[in-house]
């Protein structure tokens, strides 16, 4: 199947420059194929080019697209089933001076499946409409609408975690709908598009500045915690050690004052019976 970008997309750009075979388009873009000007599929935001679309067959073990969407927008398209074969030959069609071989990446190799051979001759760069021996199931899209945290235990604390995915809560000006995006995706000039309406916006100067500072004072404060953590252990590690020494020399004292009882020689007697 090629994949497609649903109407989740945010423009956050962030897929446009994974794609090995530059089949991405941003949103009202014209794109070339076959020498020529198309006009853009999408004028709302990026849209995958399917004769371009090989789904990373003969790069990656998976789609590079849907690995670095942050509100899982990239999918397999069912309107497009498409065999192995079928991908790395187009592959193979867009880089002629490329030479994949017999164990190319490919995700239908992530679980054991078989290349499955093309039903007839299709044209190169033709969209091919024949099913697969066995398609996989597409992965529904799913936005990223803001939500209340779970009840679980916080993970362990460790220096030096990024904060890039930082999930910052945005309101739509439109809807006044909240979803969430990564704290890299909080720049100005970037289009954020609402999940829940449609309506695009870009953060402002001010908004990213203050929540650079918030979470400069976050990492300041976090850093502190873990290192009073890391104090805590190591003070625990110390008295663990003392306590247990300790143990130990207290049973040594007692077996060897009852060896040194079973050792003694037996006292005489004061009527010299003894």
């Amino acid at each position: 199947m090629a994949t497609v970008i649903t109407e989740e997309c945010i423009n956050c750009g962030a897929c446009e420059p994974e794609c090995p075979n530059t089949a991405i388009y941003q949103g009202g873009v014209e794109y070339e194929w076959q020498g020529a000007k198309h006009a853009p599929i999408s004028n709302d935001y990026f849209f995958i080019v399917p004769p371009k679309c090989t789904e990373c067959v003969g790069f990656f073990d998976h789609e590079a697209c849907a690995a670095v969407c942050p509100v899982d927008c990239c999918i397999p398209d069912p309107k497009i089933p498409e065999t192995e074969a079928q991908l790395i030959e187009r592959a193979r069609q867009l880089h002629p001076g490329t030479d994949f071989g017999a164990d190319f990446p490919s995700r239908f190799r992530q679980g054991g499946e078989a290349a499955a051979a093309p039903s007839g001759d299709a044209a190169p760069g033709a969209v091919t409409t024949a099913a697969p021996a066995a398609a996989p199931t597409p992965k529904p899209a799913a936005a990223k609408p803001a939500a209340a945290p779970a009840a679980a235990a916080p993970p362990a604390p460790t220096q030096g975690t990024s904060l890039e995915d930082f999930d910052v809560p945005i309101v739509c000006k439109s809807c006044e709908g909240e979803y969430t995006v990564g704290f890299r995706f909080v720049t100005p000039g970037v289009n954020l598009r609402c999940p829940h309406c449609g309506v695009s916006q870009s953060p402002t100067q001010q908004m990213y500045v203050l929540v650079s500072q918030v979470l400069a004072r976050y990492t300041e404060k976090l850093d502190a915690e873990i290192e009073r953590h890391h104090q805590i252990e190591e003070a625990e590690q110390k008295r663990f050690e003392r306590g247990v020494r300790k143990l130990r020399e207290d049973v040594e004292g007692e077996i060897r004052r009852i060896s040194s009882r079973m050792s003694a020689k037996p006292k005489r007697s004061f009527l010299g019976l003894g």
